[in-house]
């Protein structure tokens, strides 16, 4: 499907013509929070627990959030009956709004889902493993989803330019903590190890913590880099 219809501060429009403010302080500084998310057919996974996400992000940035949990699923679940499609991602984006002096929020934040198709990785990824490389790069606000991904793109295009999959962020003390769209486990022996510092708290690391606490011991403490060669697996 080419043309989704987006949700966009009350209405359904396709996605060519979604549009916001110029003076959407989402676009002009940065000010909003995000949650993303995947069907598996036409089922969201873990959608209620990507919300409370989006909630605690718009919190921790004092970002307003009119809308209840409850009101903001249903849109979500508007936007998928409005298209006609299964295995998508789904973006759901809070902005500070439009803003006459382009800095200070009028509290009448815009509500926006968009779809995406599902990237899909080649069976290789899973088969052979893929490269990363490590990036030393100054993070702001770790523990929010926020709009503002200059460090993600940096640590990406590195990546890109180097060949590997992700880049790992590692601090000039040699600890880990996490990827750029991604958290990161490590499996040495019977333990499971990740970063609990710092780091997003991912839902889908979420469900691999509870999937994994009756198979291996879950341990959640910083990784320093040094110890990334004496590891079983690294995910």
């Amino acid at each position: 499907m080419s043309d989704y219809i987006y949700y966009v501060n009350g209405e359904f429009v396709p996605a060519g013509a979604a549009a916001i403010g110029l003076n959407d302080l989402g676009l002009v500084r940065g000010y909003g929070v995000f949650d993303l998310l995947r069907t598996y057919g036409a089922a969201p996974f873990g959608l209620r627990a990507h919300l409370e996400r989006l909630q605690r992000s718009a919190r921790q940035i004092d970002l307003a959030q009119p809308w209840t949990l409850d009101e903001i699923e249903t849109i979500v679940r508007d936007t998928l009956a409005q298209n006609d499609a299964t295995d998508v991602t789904i973006r759901i984006v809070v902005t500070g709004g439009a803003s006459p002096n382009f800095i200070t929020p009028q509290q009448h934040p815009s509500l926006i889902v968009m779809l995406a198709p599902v990237k899909a990785y080649p069976s290789s990824t899973y088969e052979r493993g893929a490269g990363l490389i490590t990036v030393d790069l100054p993070r702001f606000m770790p523990t929010v989803k926020s709009l503002n991904y200059i460090t993600a793109i940096r640590g990406q295009e590195r990546a890109r330019a180097a060949g590997a999959i992700e880049a790992l962020y590692c601090s000039a003390e040699g600890m880990i903590t996490e990827c750029t769209t991604s958290n990161f486990f490590v499996l040495r022996g019977d333990e499971l190890i990740t970063p609990d510092a710092d780091v997003l708290g991912g839902v889908t690391r979420a469900t691999v913590l509870d999937i994994a606490a009756d198979l291996f011991t879950v341990v959640k403490r910083p990784i320093r880099y040094d110890e990334l060669a004496t590891v079983d697996e690294a995910f």
